[in-house]
């Protein structure tokens, strides 16, 4: 695999664990700016928003640049975006540095996925997405767990500045590892536009916003289920988290590797499992071992789903991939607002903090379906282009030599 996918890696890890670190420090920041902790989830609420409006807006407009100039700049934003977060005076400031750094997420890794597509071979493009992918699942298992201890030693604010550091190595990783391709002359903003003609990327898009969105239901209340149900202590819940984090980096090498291989298959066994897993997690959520080996299992099946559905679309879109691929990551964080939106209606609802496991399990399930219904029309535009084939190869036949 090319050394270039490191820095899109190391880029992916900065941007990891920005997203999720402020999970850690909320109660941190929350307190500095004397404000609720409800206000204080804007910071979640606003980076994730920023991501969904963020990813086809800077995609459009990087249009006119190169590939690799795009990337840069998006790591330039993201450095500024934790900067400003960072020496913040005031909480709106550091809402507004939060969505800064959230406008780069989506376009990055929509770009960074068609990027790394193009530097291998056909046969290990989904590899090669997982590896990129890579640095968001050990930014889980590493990054987030390692910048919360910080923020509480230190401060929240030195976290923020390590991770602006992070987006500094990333930016350079990338202006120096990865290759200048530069602006493809057939692609336009109206042709990336124009994927969206295809139902097939909307069905993709579609199964990324329930799929992982099924995972997000439950991790999004994953701290009082464990601690008021399986019955673990607050500090262990991080440590939980990092085994859901070992589970997503194993997830997405194996949903990379087997969507090499056999994309739809791999997409319909992850998407299978996790409906499960999620429906038995509302029974294993009552006793601690059984709930962390669920968790992990959650964690890998969830982002084997990755590789798959990313290589899916730029499959679909390939012809101007980079907006669909970008909206895609986009559909990632809409799932995540969606589900942790109807999991807090059933928890308001009583019917406890592992309902919304079930939720889960349902969204995953008609992701499930939604990837039946694309491999079906999949394999019925595949049979007519080779009956129009077969056609226009028996006229071609039939036409006498000399005419």
């Amino acid at each position: 695999m090319p050394l270039a996918l490191l820095a899109l890696a190391i880029g992916a890890f900065g941007i990891g664990t920005t997203e999720f670190v402020i999970m850690g420090v909320l109660p941190q920041v929350a307190g500095d700016f004397g404000v609720t902790i409800p206000t204080a989830g804007w910071l979640v609420s606003g980076y994730a928003l920023g991501v969904v409006i963020g990813a086809p807006l800077l995609t459009v407009l990087g249009t006119r640049v190169s590939r690799k100039k795009m990337l840069m700049f998006l790591m330039a934003l993201f450095v500024v975006g934790n900067t400003l977060s960072a020496l913040a005076p005031s909480f709106g400031l550091m809402l507004v540095g939060r969505v800064v750094a959230s406008l780069a997420h989506g376009a990055f890794f929509g770009i960074g996925s068609v990027v790394a597509a193009d530097l291998v071979a056909p046969e290990k493009k989904a590899s090669a997405i997982s590896l990129m992918f890579m640095g968001l699942t050990v930014a889980n298992i590493v990054g987030v767990p390692g910048g919360t201890s910080i923020g509480q030693i230190a401060g929240w604010r030195v976290t923020f500045l390590i991770v602006a550091a992070l987006g500094v190595v990333g930016l350079l990783g990338v202006a120096k590892l990865v290759p200048e391709t530069g602006r493809p002359e057939s692609v336009s903003v109206r042709s990336e536009f124009a994927a969206f003609k295809n139902a097939q990327v909307w069905l993709a898009m579609a199964m990324t916003v329930l799929g992982y969105g099924g995972v997000f239901a439950a991790i999004t209340y994953i701290t009082p289920m464990m601690t008021e149900v399986a019955g673990y202590t607050e500090g262990a819940v991080t440590w939980l988290l990092v085994l859901f984090g070992a589970g997503m980096f194993l997830g997405n090498l194996l949903g990379g590797r087997f969507a090499d291989r056999r994309l739809m298959p791999m997409l319909f066994t992850a998407l299978g499992g996790l409906s499960v897993a999620l429906l038995l997690f509302t029974a294993t959520a009552h006793d601690k071992v059984l709930a962390a080996i669920t968790l992990s299992l959650i964690g890998a099946l969830g982002f084997a789903t990755v590789p798959p559905l990313q290589k899916w679309v730029l499959e679909q879109a390939s012809a101007a991939p980079t907006l669909a691929s970008a909206a895609n990551i986009g559909a990632f964080n809409l799932g995540n607002a969606l589900a942790a939106w109807l999991g807090g209606l059933v928890i308001a609802a009583g019917l406890g903090y592992t309902s919304p496991n079930w939720v889960g399990a349902i969204l995953s399930a008609t992701a499930l379906l939604l990837a039946f219904v694309a491999a079906y029309l999949d394999r019925r535009t595949r049979a007519a282009g080779r009956v129009v084939a077969r056609s226009t190869a028996a006229e071609t036949t039939a036409v006498p030599a000399g005419h």
